[in-house]
């Protein structure tokens, strides 16, 4: 449900025609093959909005503060942007508040999906409280096969075209750089030295996801970024390593 909606439009040139079909690269996914949740479990987790729909996940980093996907942030104002924190359900209940401005990775590259990382900031602080709470950023990539969970409003299958209102999410086991780099899966290359991977069978991120929190020792260590299709085979989910982005993010946090 967590995953890559947005930048379909691409995918063909970017990726090339050994792409099999119906695994081109998807931004701003869903969960797939997760449970519902409430806020209280990921009070993290926010829905950021475009135009009134939910578009992508995000981030707590401060009251200030989302973390996202710099992907969910093309083509578009801070003005057409809301944040909605403390709530189970993306479109009613908590608090829904204005954008005031956002910074996207100046290194992020739309054909590569290196450096897919972005800011906002909000127009008003959240209130802090058992539903709306800040996530520390991680320092360290998790060892390969540590547990980890995503979480998020996005579909809950590739190519759906629906999402649920009720916040989802599902336990997957992080797949380091290397690994996901290599033969054991079909990335090859394409797995660059800014992205992690997380994966277990029949389990994924999906459209709608993008932007959304990847947690593993209660940190965050993913932005959830790209993929081809949602739980596929050989093919984990990819996320903005936020252990090797964090300066950025600090950085961009007080300046954005």
């Amino acid at each position: 449900m967590l995953k890559f909606v947005v930048l379909l439009s691409f995918a063909a040139c970017a990726f090339g025609a050994a792409i099999p079909e119906g695994m081109l690269p998807q931004l701003d996914g869903r969960i797939v093959g997760g449970s519902s949740t409430t806020i209280s479990s990921f009070p993290w987790q926010i829905s950021l909005q475009r135009s009134g729909s939910h578009s992508c996940g995000g981030s707590i980093y401060n009251s200030k503060i989302i973390v996202t996907a710099a992907h969910c942030l093309q083509s578009v104002s801070a003005s057409s942007l809301k944040v909605r924190a403390g709530s189970t359900y993306w479109n009613s209940g908590g608090t829904l508040v204005a954008v005031a401005a956002f910074k996207n990775h100046e290194g992020y590259n739309a054909n590569t999906m290196v450096n897919d990382i972005a800011v906002i900031r909000l127009s008003s602080a959240l209130s802090l409280s058992s539903t709306i709470k800040e996530i520390a950023l991680a320092t360290s990539a998790p060892a390969n096969g540590a547990a980890a969970s995503v979480s998020g409003w996005g579909t809950q299958a590739s190519g759906s075209s629906s999402i649920p209102t009720t916040l989802q999410y599902v336990d997957v086991k992080i797949v380091s750089q290397a690994q996901c780099a290599s033969s054991t899966y079909s990335y090859g290359s394409e797995i660059k030295s800014s992205m992690i991977c997380a994966a277990a069978s029949g389990k994924d991120a999906c459209q709608g996801d993008s932007g959304g929190p990847l947690v593993s020792g209660g940190k965050l260590v993913g932005v959830v970024s790209w993929g081809y299709g949602c739980a596929a085979a050989k093919y984990p989910g990819v996320y903005a390593d936020v252990a090797v982005l964090r300066t950025w993010v600090v950085n961009a946090a007080g300046s954005v």
